[in-house]
């Protein structure tokens, strides 16, 4: 795929403004390096780009940046990272995942994230969107991408309102938790460290599955969606989403699930009622007290409200963010991706601290 003369002068300016992740990964999306495939393929922050980038920045050409992008090569496997699309089938149906693997990979366990998108995204535009790739590159941990067809919704939502979808073996719950265990099978995962996260849909079914998979799952995060069990059915669906669940369960699971929450209170697709429910959700016992209220302003200039509940010991157990004027849309992530407030607090560094604050006790 050829670079147009927009493409240079949108990378040409990223490039001079310091936005070097933004510029490579905008370089790499328009020659191809990051769509889908069957084979490893490199992505934006492991890429040769990236060095001859830096050098450019601030006094880049449009013929500078050409000549960096045409003349970029994909790395060896060995001395990179890879997003590749995998293929899962069960009893309980098949479902396509792109899988990310930092470059520093070598055999060693490291921590998983899922990462669940909303309705009419892909795995790609997700990762984009949200960075995480970026992070995870950083800082090392796998990352998982499940896909959501739409011949099983025909927006590409996960069915988050069915009620046959909110069960521990059955629909959706068991084909994700499928996917986490063939990726734990496949590679060297530390599987006390394994989390999911979600925007929208992906944000209700990450609840589910804390519900579900109390025991597979160190921490949730949900970003914009809702609680499990919020309705079951499509109806109560778009009733919840407005307004809140009617008889939202609570959870059962001898230990509550370390939640993460963000929400933007401008939000007209899923009310911002529903932050409240999810935290409500897991608080097993009621007895978890707001113990610390922050209030601060983005480097955006996006002011949030950051609420946190301690346990008895004093950890932090459950977080929950409200961003002042933001909709329906992951805080903090790329212009690139879809539904994305890049004004923000960023939600997918906050995630990531929050989640390896905690880990799963495997006795």
């Amino acid at each position: 795929m050829k670079l147009t003369q927009r493409d240079m002068m949108s990378a040409t300016e990223l490039t001079r403004s310091g936005k070097l992740a933004e510029a490579t990964a905008l370089i790499q999306k328009m020659l191809g390096f990051n769509r889908s495939s069957n084979a490893d393929h490199d992505v934006d922050i492991a890429s040769p780009i990236a060095p001859t980038i830096k050098k450019l920045a601030r006094k880049a050409s449009p013929a500078d940046v050409l000549k960096v992008a045409t003349s970029a090569k994909p790395k060896p496997k060995s001395s990179s990272a890879h997003f590749v699309t995998k293929d899962f089938a069960s009893t309980h149906g098949k479902r396509s995942y792109k899988l990310f693997t930092p470059s520093q990979y070598e055999g060693q366990p490291l921590p998983l994230v899922v990462m669940l998108h909303g309705c009419s995204q892909s795995p790609d535009d997700f990762a984009v969107g949200t960075n995480m790739n970026v992070i995870a590159e950083e800082i090392g941990f796998f990352v998982a991408y499940p896909e959501q067809p739409s011949s099983a919704n025909a927006m590409g939502c996960w069915n988050w309102f069915k009620s046959s979808d909110q069960k521990k073996d059955s629909g959706e719950p068991a084909l994700i938790t499928g996917i986490v265990r063939e990726v734990i099978a496949d590679h060297a995962v530390n599987q006390q460290k394994v989390y999911v996260a979600g925007l929208s849909a992906g944000g209700a079914m990450a609840a589910i599955l804390g519900m579900t998979h109390p025991n597979l799952f160190a921490a949730i995060g949900v970003h914009s969606g809702l609680p499990c069990g919020a309705a079951t059915s499509m109806v109560g669906a778009f009733n919840a989403m407005k307004r809140g669940g009617s008889r939202v369960p609570t959870s059962t699971s001898l230990h509550p699930v370390p939640t993460i929450v963000f929400h933007g209170d401008k939000d007209r697709t899923v009310d911002q009622v529903n932050s409240d429910d999810v935290i409500a959700q897991f608080d097993t016992t009621g007895a978890f007290n707001l113990s610390t209220t922050e209030t601060g302003k983005s480097a955006g200039g996006m002011e949030y409200s950051r609420l946190v509940y301690l346990q008895e010991n004093g950890s932090p157990l459950f977080e929950q963010w409200m961003v002042h004027g933001a909709g329906h849309a992951w805080s903090g992530g790329s212009t690139y991706g879809t539904y994305t407030e890049p004004r923000g607090p960023d939600a997918s560094r906050e995630m990531i601290r929050f989640f390896f604050e905690h880990k799963l006790s495997l006795v």
